[in-house]
């Protein structure tokens, strides 16, 4: 099991900034993938940005070049820099674990944070 608290999210205007955390209860490095999924009103969750145990970093499209996600191995934690916010990117921020177990894929979701983007 693994328990996993965001925080951080907000409002902000639009071309702000927010950095997310997202604290896992055991050690990052026993976990495959840390990512960061956001779901819009009314649309399905998609990833946002996403970094391996091995510290390869993959980010959607749309986020490329705006947001960062990063790590403190030392706390267990994983941010998402946002930079240049936009009103599209209003969501509720989700992060995931996931665990490899015997040929199985484990997934361990927050309950996810708000961040708001005014125009």
């Amino acid at each position: 099991q693994v328990q996993l608290v965001e925080s951080g999210g907000g409002l902000v205007q639009a071309g702000g900034s927010l950095r997310l955390s997202c604290a896992a209860s055991k050690s990052i490095f026993s976990i495959n993938v840390m990512g960061w999924y956001r779901q819009a009103p009314g649309k399905q969750r998609e990833l946002v940005a996403a970094i391996t145990s091995g510290g390869t970093r993959n980010y959607a499209d749309s986020t490329k070049g705006r947001f960062t996600i990063s790590r403190d191995t030392a706390k267990n934690t994983v941010y998402l820099q946002m930079n240049s916010l936009e009103p599209e990117d209003t969501a509720v921020y989700y992060c995931n674990a996931a665990v490899v177990r015997n040929g199985d894929v484990l997934n361990y979701w927050g309950k996810g944070t708000l961040v708001t983007v005014s125009s």
